[in-house]
């Protein structure tokens, strides 16, 4: 069993760095040309990241353990690939789960996991998560089941409207992965990138409060 000591799972390290490197990123894109959408060989797709591109391109991304070919231009946030983007036979990425509210990296609706780590979507460049794995919320369920959290939100009444609920989960199911044995402290800190606008952290709480009870029982 952790120790309540165990240290909280932290987001990417100082939101305000990543928001100035995504602009910077982005400026620097109209600067050098690189490949057309429907030219763009699959080859040139491996180091995407280690280029500067003008464009659109194509990006694969692992998402929930699949590998999904997106067309991106270096302004695509990772949150529009997900959700709006498009494969190169026209196809819909269609992963809706993680939500867009404020769209400026505060209310945590768009969070999802990359690379183990908890980040906003909206402020992850596409383009910075080629090569990484990526978890959404859609990714969390199994053979038809809902995750442990998952059902402990539903257990617990944790959502009102909804569109927050997705972000809530991703911070919390970051949470547990790292400390199954969490204080309230621990819990409210982890869940603090998140807002809910209809107040309904008190459920919340209690949702992940119960989770980790099961996760420490041997619950999956």
């Amino acid at each position: 069993m952790d120790s309540p000591e165990t240290t909280q799972p932290t987001r990417t390290p100082s939101r305000r760095d990543f928001l100035r490197g995504a602009a910077v990123t982005a400026a620097a894109g109209g600067l050098v040309g690189c490949a057309d959408a429907q030219t763009a060989p699959a080859a040139a797709t491996a180091k995407l990241t280690d280029k500067v591109i003008r464009g659109a391109v194509v990006a694969p991304l692992q998402v929930n353990g699949q590998t999904i070919e997106v067309v991106v231009e270096p302004r695509t946030t990772l949150l529009d690939a997900l959700r709006d983007g498009e494969t190169p036979a026209g196809q819909d990425v269609d992963h809706t789960g993680a939500k867009r509210v404020c769209d400026r990296g505060t209310c945590g609706a768009c969070s999802v996991l990359l690379d183990g780590k908890l980040v906003y979507a909206c402020s992850v460049l596409a383009l910075d998560a080629v090569g990484k794995p990526i978890r959404t919320v859609e990714g969390l369920a199994a053979g038809g089941k809902l995750s442990v959290v998952q059902e402990e939100f539903v257990k617990h009444d944790g959502l009102m409207c909804g569109f927050c609920t997705p972000g809530f989960v991703m911070a919390a199911t970051a949470l547990l992965e790292q400390n199954n044995n969490p204080t309230r402290a621990q819990i409210q800190g982890a869940l603090d990138g998140n807002l809910c606008r209809c107040g309904t952290y008190h459920r919340v709480f209690e949702a992940v409060d119960a989770a980790a009870e099961r996760l420490r029982k041997g619950a999956r």
